[in-house]
């Protein structure tokens, strides 16, 4: 009988290798080759070429109608989903314990039943007494939402298979959910995934909104495998601080909408309370001009939002080591910030302590903020305060040039209406709006200049 030829293919790069190795050689990739089956005579006649169902292929161009979509009655929940919930649809929202999760999908649920819509409210966590409870305290003690505390997903699907399926199905939390058809206990990889795969197939099935809440992990991820976050159409994150009073609602993935719009909420005596306005929450009274602080105008989503940037310089003693704290905003970038101000405008920062904070909580990731990063850093260097009604944003290159960042006349028309009168951007953004005054800079180095009154 002629031996079995072994083949081993590299996992990442499709490679095939006579033996196994630890790293490939074509991509260098480490432990990424795998052996394959071999195939013997009886694959060969049992190919997967042959025996299933011819399946249709359709074209790019062939016209879709959008899909559907039903609002929760929660403006601000709704701008995450990308304009409220889709029938069929799987979203999955994850969040610090005690953030508002519940409380959230509890509103949003009596809001949807409130309209005539069947809505189903299962909790895993809770019993169903004290789920009514919390929402009498919200004043949605009447609201037609059927409610039930179970963990078992074959319970789950069975009843809710008996009728009408809900036009709505909220489940609190994924890891307490059981299936019976895997080992394991509550929580762990092969639960979640296996109690998720049945309830999202029940939820395309029937045309049900599933909506899962899910856990976090401490460094603020989801928890359970990451196929979870695969496996469902919308993953959105609750993003805050308990001792803060705001909260944000942030689309992270979206099949059904784009990602990065937020919704925002401010948690009050009575549940969330939706925030219209989100710049008036991080923004500080400016009545009087401070040094180190500026006014950036971020951007989430299609949103843009006025946040006030604060920096703090304190100069020390000779032989000490200055610290770098950073509140809200990437270390990185200060680092990057804080050497270019000192090899390409001249000032120094090697003796002096630096601390930056995003008010209120708030979290960038935009880069357009490095301008006014630098502005609130050589504001607070020179003790040199920007008039209060200037906004500034500008991608700041390691040359010293600004460069431009994206929608720049949609956040000029919100620092407008918010009263700023002058704007601080790239000389390439040319694009002004009505009512506020643009002043271009082409380097870091001339606005450095302008604010220290260097000739």
């Amino acid at each position: 009988m002629a031996k079995t030829k072994r083949k081993f293919v590299c996992q990442q790069c499709g490679t095939v290798a006579a033996r196994w190795q630890g790293q490939c050689e074509d991509c260098g990739e480490w432990n990424s080759i795998v052996e394959e089956a071999p195939q013997t005579a009886f694959s060969a006649r049992h190919d997967l070429h042959t025996g299933g169902r011819a399946i249709t292929l359709v074209g790019l161009d062939t016209q879709v109608e959008l899909p559907p979509r039903t609002s929760t009655g929660i403006a601000e929940f709704d701008r995450a989903l990308g304009g409220g919930i889709v029938a069929g649809s799987a979203t999955l929202i994850g969040g610090d314990p005690g953030i508002g999760k519940s409380t959230l999908l509890l509103q949003a649920a009596a809001r949807v039943a409130a309209r005539g819509l069947s809505v189903a409210y299962i909790s895993g966590e809770e019993a169903a007494d004290q789920v009514r409870l919390r929402a009498q305290r919200l004043g949605l003690g009447n609201a037609p939402v059927m409610l039930a505390s179970a963990t078992s997903v074959r319970d789950i699907l069975t009843t809710l298979s008996q009728g009408e399926p809900p036009a709505l199905l909220v489940i609190d939390s994924i890891q307490t959910m059981h299936s019976d058809l895997i080992e394991g206990a509550p929580g762990t990889v092969s639960q979640v995934r296996a109690s998720s795969q049945e309830l999202i197939k029940f939820a395309k099935q029937r045309g049900t909104a599933l909506i899962l809440v899910g856990h976090v992990t401490k460094d603020g991820s989801i928890a359970g495998p990451r196929v979870l976050e695969h496996m469902v159409d919308t993953v959105l994150a609750f993003e805050g601080e308990r001792s803060h009073q705001y909260r944000i609602l942030r689309a992270i993935k979206n099949r059904f909408g784009g990602t990065d719009e937020i919704g925002v909420f401010a948690m009050v005596s009575e549940g969330l309370e939706e925030v219209a306005n989100p710049s008036a929450l991080f923004l500080t009274h400016r009545d009087e001009t401070v040094t180190g602080a500026t006014v950036f105008p971020a951007l989430e989503g299609t949103r843009p939002v006025l946040v006030e940037i604060q920096a703090l310089v304190v100069r020390l003693s000779s032989g000490a080591t200055p610290r770098r704290a950073v509140v809200g905003w990437d270390n990185g970038r200060l680092a990057m910030v804080l050497a270019v101000l000192e090899a390409r405008c001249g000032l120094s920062f090697s003796t002096c302590e630096v601390y930056l904070n995003v008010a209120g909580g708030y979290r960038l990731s935009d880069p357009a903020a490095d301008l006014a990063v630098a502005a609130a850093l050589v504001s607070a260097l020179s003790e040199k305060p920007l008039p209060s009604d200037v906004v500034l944003f500008g991608e700041i290159a390691l040359s010293s040039e600004i460069r431009p960042v994206a929608h720049a006349p949609l956040r000029l028309r919100e620092a407008a209406k918010l009263g700023f009168n002058r704007a601080f951007i790239p000389a390439s953004a040319t694009d002004g709006v009505k009512g506020i005054a643009v002043s271009g800079f082409r380097t870091l180095a001339q606005l450095v200049d302008q604010m220290l009154g260097r000739g």
